[in-house]
């Protein structure tokens, strides 16, 4: 047998043709429409007319055509894409699928996106970093509620080329004027959207009809095929060029003699010897070298990723950016964006997100919604918080400042999400649009300004109920000295915080050495103490805050005043029902010892009376501490308190 060998100029064919491929460009194309307009269809045809399928792919398509194809007698090309079971079985998209393929012009990733209205986010998703829309159009229904919408969506995530593609001209006779109509209809349409580049193709993608060749049946069409238009659209220009702006990933320092700074180019151009600045600190210094894995470079520009080393040691870390002195983005914890919701679970008003802005993680909280778009007439609606793919405008402040442009300006500089902090799932993606000033983020209004003058806060108590998830309550726990009380407060105060519950927890001892320090046991001043005591558990429960107070408190009508201050729908009495004898036994002190041997007087149980608390809402044993910790936190569930 002859072993089969490649000859030198063979392995030099093949390295030129790499190479070649190497320098082509890439094309990222998002591709939209209503159910059964022929995204998938027009996709598939693309892949087989341009000769980009293998044998097994094909033979495959033509065996599914036959079992689960819904396009008669003709090879279903949707199949191609529409990958998921249920997709097949109902011939629509849901998920969003990519497919990759090259022409000797160009490389392309295409991504086709689901037309329903409930798979918006897969939509946005798919969109992100796409440079051209391909919008499909039935051209027996022409511009529809989804056109609208897609193209919307389309101009929010800044993609500056749009292809409207009229497909199913074969079922309208391939005429002139239905494609003359829905051309006028979509640009009478898209006026004040700010598309800057729109092409109009009329095709059948199931026929072939102008997908990668030109009709002879619509020969007053005078334009490119799709695949043409394609291989030859210009987006080049649509990268920022001018504002450099490189966040830092990763600090590259494998010996004491080399810090580099890496990270990928976002926008701009940098040379070696230009001036630099870093963000937040603000330091200045010069660009030594650039460097890739092959080697040093004179310049770089987007999307390159390389490593910068400057002339000048300067602390930079992760999140950090680099820029130029003369060209610097805005700094601010304060900006509008339009957001996209992407969870499943409804917007909670008051939670902390996190955000992450290129490099950057911070926190962030969603201060107000100006409003909701409607995506499918694009009004303006007033809403209180976003749902499922539901779409508006909001002021976000953060908890460390973020550098950004505008998104319309700097794709990559204008771009976040948001992450939920329990569940860590993107929740959102949001586009900036301004950046706020502290002066207009806390004007405070006449209304506000009165309520300060009044000493009443600018946080209603739902608020913080809100924030907390949980309404401020006091859980007073009464009983003898070493009846356990005690011991129950400090593990129900672990408990609660274990669930995520605001607690603060004040018991006899503590407050005895600050608060009331001055003030002696007897009943006078056992009263004053107590007082105190409750208008600090008041003061908590304004704020939303849980307090957990463990004092003996042995007189009711002391207990009756502090319930009154606290407030009845807030005070809740938990009494650990011990005798003297079990005290005496299981106190962790020797305080029953002083007082036997006159060292210690007012000792409820002994030389005061403890009355006996007559409705209170739990009464336990000590020996159950462990059971009792558990029915206060299903108590607290149960009536509403904790887990709201």
């Amino acid at each position: 047998m002859e072993h089969l060998t490649s000859s030198p100029e063979s392995q030099i064919d093949i390295q030129e043709f790499l190479n070649q491929d190497q320098k082509k460009d890439l094309l990222r194309i998002l591709t939209a429409g209503s159910v059964d307009d022929g995204k998938s269809t027009l996709i598939g045809r693309l892949l087989f007319d341009s000769k980009k399928l293998y044998e097994d792919q094909l033979f495959s398509l033509q065996q599914d055509s036959k079992r689960m194809g819904h396009a008669g007698d003709e090879i279903d090309y949707a199949l191609l894409l529409d990958g998921l079971k249920a997709e097949r079985e109902q011939g629509i998209t849901i998920d969003v699928a990519y497919r990759y393929f090259s022409t000797a012009r160009r490389k392309f990733i295409i991504a086709d996106t689901p037309g329903h209205e409930q798979y918006t986010r897969n939509m946005i998703t798919g969109g992100s970093t796409a440079n051209l829309a391909i919008l499909l159009v039935d051209a027996r229904k022409g511009i529809i509620t989804q056109t609208k919408r897609h193209t919307f969506l389309a101009s929010l995530l800044g993609i500056k080329h749009i292809l409207l593609a009229v497909n199913k001209m074969d079922l309208m006779e391939y005429k002139e004027s239905v494609f003359n109509d829905i051309v006028e209809d979509y640009k009478s349409f898209i006026t004040g959207l700010g598309i800057p580049d729109v092409t109009f193709i009329p095709l059948s993608a199931l026929k072939g009809e102008n997908v990668v060749e030109l009709s002879d049946k619509m020969d007053w069409y005078h334009g490119k095929s799709v695949l043409e238009f394609l291989e030859t659209v210009f987006v080049s220009s649509d990268r920022n060029y001018e504002d450099f702006r490189f966040p830092i990933q990763y600090v590259i320092r494998p010996d004491l003699t080399y810090r580099g700074f890496a990270g990928k180019v976002a926008s701009g151009v940098i040379h070696k010897g230009d001036e630099i600045q870093v963000l937040p600190s603000g330091k200045k210094s010069k660009v030594k070298a650039i460097t890739t894995y092959e080697g040093e470079l004179p310049y770089a520009f987007p999307p390159q990723s390389i490593s910068i080393t400057l002339e000048d040691e300067i602390d930079i870390s992760r999140g950090n950016m680099i820029v130029k002195t003369d060209n610097i983005p805005e700094t601010s914890r304060h900006f509008e964006a339009m957001m996209v919701w992407m969870d499943e679970k409804p917007m909670n008003p008051y939670t902390q997100f996190y955000i992450k802005h290129n490099t950057h993680s911070t926190k962030a909280r969603i201060e107000d919604i100006l409003y909701k778009v409607d995506v499918n007439t694009l009004e303006k609606q007033p809403v209180e918080f976003f749902k499922l793919n539901e779409i508006g405008r909001a002021s976000i402040t953060t908890t460390e400042p973020l550098f950004f442009d505008p998104y319309k300006k700097n794709r990559q500089t204008g771009a976040f999400i948001l992450i939920d902090p329990v569940t860590h799932n993107t929740v959102a993606a949001g586009m900036i649009t301004d950046g706020l000033s502290g002066t207009s983020k806390f004007k405070i209004t006449a209304e506000e300004r009165q309520q300060i003058t009044s000493g009443e806060s600018l946080i209603s108590l739902k608020q913080r109920e809100n924030i907390y998830h949980q309404k401020g309550v006091t859980l007073w726990i009464t009983g003898l000295h070493g009846s356990g009380k005690n011991q129950l407060a400090f593990m129900l105060e672990k408990q609660l915080l274990e669930t995520g519950a605001t607690v603060v927890l004040m018991d006899g001892k503590s407050m005895r050495s600050g608060l009331s320090r001055e003030l002696e046991f007897n009943p006078a001043d056992r009263a004053e103490h107590l007082r105190r005591v409750a208008h600090i558990a008041k003061l908590l429960n304004d704020q939303g805050i849980i307090c957990i107070c463990s004092f003996a408190s042995p007189d009711a009508h002391i207990r009756k005043q502090v319930k009154e201050i606290i407030g009845n729908e807030r005070f809740h009495l938990i009494y650990m029902d011990e005798d003297i004898e079990y005290c005496r036994k299981n106190a962790d002190d020797d305080l029953y010892k002083q007082y036997n041997n006159g060292k210690v007087s007012y000792l409820p149980g002994e030389d005061i009376s403890f009355d006996i608390p007559q409705e209170p809402q739990l009464v336990f044993k000590a020996e159950n501490n462990s059971e009792n910790t558990e029915t206060v936190v299903n108590y607290l569930l149960k009536n509403k308190i904790i887990g709201l």
